[in-house]
C-alpha cells in the first residue's frame, strides 16, 4: 500500500509532470525549436523516473518486505517474481 507521505510525494511529482506536458504541447503548437522540444521530453522521462523509483522503493519497504517477513511461501515466491518483472521491464528501456 503506498502510505500518505509517498502519495503526497508522487501526486505532487506527477502534477509538476503533467504541467511539463502541457508545456511540451504549447512548444509543438508553437513551433519551437526540435532541440528544445526534445530536451523537455528527456526532462518528462527523468521525472517519471523518478516516480517510478519513489514508487518502486516504497513497494519493496511495505509489500515486499511484509510478504518476506509474515507471508507464505507462495506469497513471498509472488512477490519475488513481481520484482523480477518490474525489473525486467525497466531493463527492457
Amino acid at each position: 500500500m503506498i502510505n500518505e507521505e509517498t502519495k503526497a510525494k508522487a501526486l505532487g511529482r506527477l502534477r509538476r509532470i503533467e504541467g511539463q506536458v502541457q508545456g511540451l504541447q504549447r512548444m509543438i503548437d508553437g513551433k519551437a525549436y526540435c532541440v528544445d522540444i526534445l530536451l523537455q521530453i528527456s526532462a518528462v522521462q527523468g521525472a517519471l523516473e523518478q516516480v517510478e523509483k519513489l514508487l518502486l522503493g516504497r513497494h519493496i519497504e511495505s509489500c515486499v518486505a511484509d510478504a518476506l517477513r509474515t507471508g507464505s511461501k507462495g506469497e513471498r515466491q509472488q512477490k519475488i517474481d513481481e520484482l523480477i518483472d518490474v525489473f525486467a521491464r525497466f531493463r527492457g528501456k
